[in-house]
């Protein structure tokens, strides 16, 4: 059963990477700003831990009802892992070796959507210009912050999967 678990949670990984990549590679065809867009993160957000959640129940379904917190957890993280492992390969790839000048782009819009957000916080304008000193420094799709990100990232939905794990755990009452 571990074997036909781990490879149900694949194949949702494998899904939710094409989703993911097709919003990344859609966003940089029709308008890089979706990009830096605070809803479209959300929503990305929310369909990683959606994806996570019914790969879980997927795998509960399989084993009639019954699902162990490490099993749960496996189905969790399986296809989370793939799903954001291959969606930041993609993002490497379009952003540092396709066209690095999108990268640039992006970092732009970033600085002024952060610029404007300081703003209407009041921030005083030497921490502004800090700020922005600091962003022109950085290529967040340099390949060593992009892995940075993504242990943050994989960290972050490990423990979303443990508390999915905890709640959809399930003990078959007839099992020795």
């Amino acid at each position: 059963m571990e074997n036909s678990l781990k490879s149900m949670a694949s194949t949702y990984g494998i899904y939710l990477a094409i989703l993911l990549s097709a919003v990344t590679i859609i966003s940089y065809v029709v308008n890089l700003e979706f990009l830096t867009s605070v809803w479209v993160g959300v929503g990305l957000f929310i369909i990683i831990i959606v994806f996570g959640i019914i790969s879980t129940a997927k795998a509960k379904s399989l084993q009639n009802g019954f699902i162990s917190f490490k099993e749960a957890f496996t189905a969790y993280f399986t296809t989370v892992v793939i799903g954001v492992i291959i969606s930041s390969i993609v993002s490497i790839v379009l952003f540092n070796y396709i066209d690095p000048d999108a990268a640039e782009t992006i970092k732009q819009q970033v600085i002024e959507k952060s610029t404007d957000m300081m703003k209407n916080f009041g921030a005083p304008q030497k921490d502004i210009d800090k700020a922005v000193a600091e962003m022109q420094d950085q290529n967040q799709f340099d390949i060593v912050n992009q892995v940075k990100s993504l242990a943050f990232q994989i960290i972050f939905y490990c423990v979303v999967g443990l508390i999915i794990a905890f709640a959809m755990k399930k003990s078959d009452p007839e099992a020795i």
